[in-house]
């Protein structure tokens, strides 16, 4: 059995039930076989895959609040750390029913090598709760994040493990838990990312994952002879990553007709009026079905399916192992060519197999969902140096960042003999940063 075998195999052993957590580590020890099975003695002498995979602390605690009846809840409340080699632990904080501690690790796996592409100093983490935000009062979601940072916060720092947001935790939640992370510590440091701009946030963070991805994608459509102009994109999704996806698609002259949310998707052959989503999602927390109250012509569709309408591009922005191998033949059939994910792990393993073997352009998430960490990044600098960059400066930097990253995936799948195959160039690109600071900072 050779050392990538063994290694998942202890994976699946020790973390029974952590289906999420077993998935992104085959995908990624696959992925870097080539590159494990040539220095094997070295690697297996360091058991340098047994830390790669083993996350270096996990924090889990009791989150107790007191709803708007009065009546004590008690929610679980997670921090994932994961790797530090290359810098701070970064990785957002993720509020929904469906968090646990699987899901945790596999974001924070994952966010290892995107953090590592990015080239900027930042390490691997992931954190949470199974609180879930929708239907409950400011009231109430404040009770929650001061109860959640009171612990959090004898965790993190802004050079030791700076969270951001994920699902379920936005500029609200994020306020309130700087808010009290200041009075328990009594710092105002850049300890959280995705604050306030009049608070040491950073412009362009809010667009950051939607603009990136769709960078990205530019990027990976005009190395392989296309272009996204007069394109016809489907987005899956309806929250932050999604709308800037499509504003950004659309800039570029891209026809986005559809997303979606949790209940359904809509159509809109016309072209989505981005205006009416931004209302819907950002001023009224509303459902995506609300569209075709303001866009008769559009269609809106409940439970799943989005992926059957026909397209050229697909972009899964939803959640993970949203899209399945039906969903990946069916896209295929319908003439898309290109799908880049801005969501984390939204393919299956036999979907992303799909789009390889088929010879679709396939870009995955922790390479062309890294721009929402990378303008993070940005942030930590500017809060470090005391300034605040203009609009412009931070989008020039987002797209370097994610043009380099592109580059890095590209250049690593050529050097290895898999040309095209982007899913082994981001993780052996993002793996060579890691591994060779984890094997110069000695047994740790």
């Amino acid at each position: 059995m050779s050392y990538v075998d063994e290694i998942y195999a202890k994976v699946v052993e020790q973390n029974p039930g952590e289906a999420e957590f077993h998935q992104a580590v085959k995908e990624v020890l696959d992925s870097l076989k080539l590159v494990i099975d040539a220095n094997e003695e070295k690697y297996r002498k360091m058991a340098l895959l047994e830390r790669l995979v083993e996350p270096e602390r996990i924090i889990s605690f009791r989150v107790p609040w007191v709803d708007d009846n009065g009546q004590v809840q008690v929610n679980k409340g997670y921090r994932v750390q994961f790797n530090s080699a290359i810098g701070p632990y970064k990785g957002g904080l993720r509020l929904h029913p469906s968090v646990n501690q699987g899901i945790l690790k596999f974001l924070g796996f994952e966010q290892v090598f995107k953090n590592s592409l990015t080239g900027l100093p930042i390490g691997g983490g992931k954190g949470g709760s199974n609180f879930d935000p929708k239907g409950k009062s400011d009231r109430e979601v404040m009770a929650f994040c001061q109860s959640f940072m009171t612990e959090l916060s004898k965790y993190i720092g802004a050079d030791q493990d700076v969270p951001a947001g994920d699902i379920g935790v936005g500029a609200r939640e994020i306020g309130y838990l700087y808010g009290q992370y200041k009075r328990m510590t009594g710092l105002y440091e850049g300890v959280l990312t995705g604050k306030g701009l009049n608070y040491g946030g950073s412009l362009v963070r809010t667009q950051a994952t939607g603009y990136g991805l769709v960078y990205i994608l530019d990027e990976m459509l005009r190395n392989n002879g296309k272009e996204l102009n007069g394109k016809t994109v489907v987005v899956s999704g309806s929250g932050n990553v999604a709308i800037y996806a499509t504003e950004k698609a659309q800039q570029l002259g891209a026809k986005v007709v559809a997303l979606s949310d949790s209940n359904g998707y809509i159509y809109d052959k016309d072209g989505i009026k981005l205006d009416i989503v931004k209302e819907i999602k950002e001023v009224r927390r509303g459902r995506i079905k609300e569209y075709v109250d303001a866009v008769p012509t559009a269609a809106y569709t409940e439970g799943k399916g989005i992926w059957t309408i026909a397209c050229d591009i697909a972009l899964p922005c939803a959640t993970q192992n949203e899209l399945n191998l039906e969903d990946a033949k069916a896209l295929k059939a319908n003439g898309c060519f290109a799908v880049a994910e801005g969501a984390n792990m939204p393919s299956t393993r036999e979907a992303t197999d799909f789009f390889l073997e088929s010879g679709m352009l396939f870009m995955p998430g922790k390479a062309a969902n890294a721009g929402g960490v990378a303008t993070s990044a940005l942030e930590m600098s500017q809060n470090s140096q005391r300034l605040a960059w203009t609009f412009d400066e931070v989008d020039v930097k987002l797209k370097d960042i994610m043009v380099n990253i592109f580059a890095k995936a590209d250049d690593a799948a050529k050097r290895y003999g898999v040309a095209g195959n982007y899913v082994a160039g981001a993780n052996i690109a993002g793996f060579e940063k890691v591994v060779d600071a984890m094997m110069a900072q000695g047994i740790v």
